[in-house]
């Protein structure tokens, strides 16, 4: 191997990160990510972060999640993840991370769609960027956790019993080799693989086909969520979300002539099919989200980057609707995983969005993608830190294969989506 750490991890959102600050600091660890390490999907998250109110919401909060997810959770992965809130919110807290108060101190709780109740920490419409740079900015204070941004991994390294690292290339396109006790695979959706996405488009699942190929399990690609509102535009790009927390605090929608069509708070997937059926009917590309019933004071407070970018836009959302439109968001399917992260293959682990533990079901309740990875990568970094599974004894890899990147992107593209296609048929 051309280098070795003690573990490799891919990808800098909140799952990256999370874990390797829960990693000694006597063992060396490698974050890489294709771009900068603020381009992940977990510094684009707006609305917050599910936590469980007390005894007396687990039962409530249990069902909401099953429900969301057509009950095709699993119930395992649910109740670890509920039981869990607390305590990495309280770290959460005691690292730094900001979340919206009462006067007397006390948290603040919103509310979103699927949720019978507040139970959503936030931070204005920015908690995904409060939580992830915060942990980012602790992340780079560790003399143990080397960062390497524009660097994209290639493959895995693999032999029959166990994974020992993988395949890099940093700007200059030159592939080379790290060795790890163990690589875990943080890197995540799909959104990359869609005309109209949330996402960054350089994030395009590139492990699942590193995975298949190896004959690692995946599970449910075809689970693809779509947020029910980002802003209308017709420039090119990552679509801009209007956070869930919007309508959890009283945005209405409306149809072409100005009047309410549907329940605002419906799971993620109803209303999507209920905006769709309405633009259908009125043979519109989108339609109207109301953001005035919350009050000028609240908006403010609450959703100062929704009223800048609709204001960059041409919308002031104080006098007027804005048009918003359903647009690929979440990927609920991935690399599957135990309750520990682990994948089929010993010393390889995935957390976050490329992952599928069975939190999620069908389709994710809004504001668990950020405590389900943070839980899970929690859960990695344990398994890393106390497990003993067999070590990795094989070489190195010939790296000639890799040194024609944009063929093998497609190829690892191309697979995907006929998997995706092929569980979908099965679905049918």
């Amino acid at each position: 191997m051309d280098e070795f750490f003690d573990v490799v991890i891919v990808g800098t959102g909140a799952a990256g990160l999370y874990c390797a600050l829960n990693l000694p600091e006597r063992m060396t660890v490698l974050l890489l990510t294709k771009r900068k390490a603020e381009d992940s999907d977990s510094f684009l998250a707006q609305g917050g972060i599910c936590m469980q109110c007390g005894e007396s919401d687990y039962e409530l909060y249990m069902e909401d999640t099953l429900r969301a997810g057509h009950y095709e959770n699993d119930r395992r992965a649910v109740d670890l993840m509920i039981r869990s809130s607390n305590s990495i919110l309280r770290d959460l807290i005691h690292r730094g991370v900001r979340f919206a108060c009462h006067e007397d101190g006390s948290l603040d709780f919103t509310r979103e769609g699927g949720h019978s109740r507040p139970r959503i920490l936030y931070h204005k419409d920015v908690t995904g960027r409060e939580i992830t740079q915060t942990l980012l900015d602790e992340v780079l204070k560790r003399d143990n956790l080397i960062l390497r941004e524009e660097t994209t991994m290639l493959d895995l390294i693999t032999d029959d019993t166990a994974c020992g690292g993988i395949v890099a290339a940093g700007p200059d396109g030159v592939p080379y080799t790290v060795g790890a006790g163990a690589v875990v695979l943080a890197c995540g959706g799909i959104g990359g693989l869609f005309k109209n996405s949330t996402n960054f488009p350089h994030i395009t699942g590139d492990a699942l086909a590193m995975a298949m190929r190896r004959g690692i399990p995946v599970k449910h690609l075809d689970y693809i969520q779509i947020h029910p509102t980002t802003l209308y535009s017709k420039k090119p790009g990552r679509k801009f979300l209007i956070s869930e927390s919007a309508r959890g605090e009283g945005a209405l929608l409306y149809d072409r002539n100005g009047r309410r069509f549907t329940d605002e708070l419906q799971p993620r997937d109803l209303l999507s099919a209920a905006i769709h059926a309405q633009m259908e009917k009125d043979g519109t590309d989108f339609v109207w989200e109301d953001l005035r019933p919350l009050g000028r004071e609240t908006i403010r407070a609450h959703f100062p980057n929704i009223c800048d970018y609709c204001k960059d836009e041409g919308y002031d959302v104080f006098r007027e609707p804005i048009p918003v439109v359903p647009a690929q968001h979440y990927f609920m399917g991935g690399i599957q995983v135990d309750l520990s992260s682990r994948t089929a293959m010993p010393r390889l682990y995935a957390c976050g969005e490329i992952s599928c533990n069975g939190v999620h079901g069908r389709n994710r309740l809004a504001s668990n993608s950020l405590l389900e990875s943070l839980v899970f990568a929690q859960r990695a970094a344990d398994d890393i830190l106390f497990g003993s599974p067999p070590a990795f004894r094989g070489t190195a890899p010939d790296l000639a294969p890799y040194r024609e990147q944009e063929p093998l992107f497609a190829a690892y593209r191309e697979e995907i989506l006929n998997e995706m296609e092929r569980m979908r048929k099965s679905h049918e």
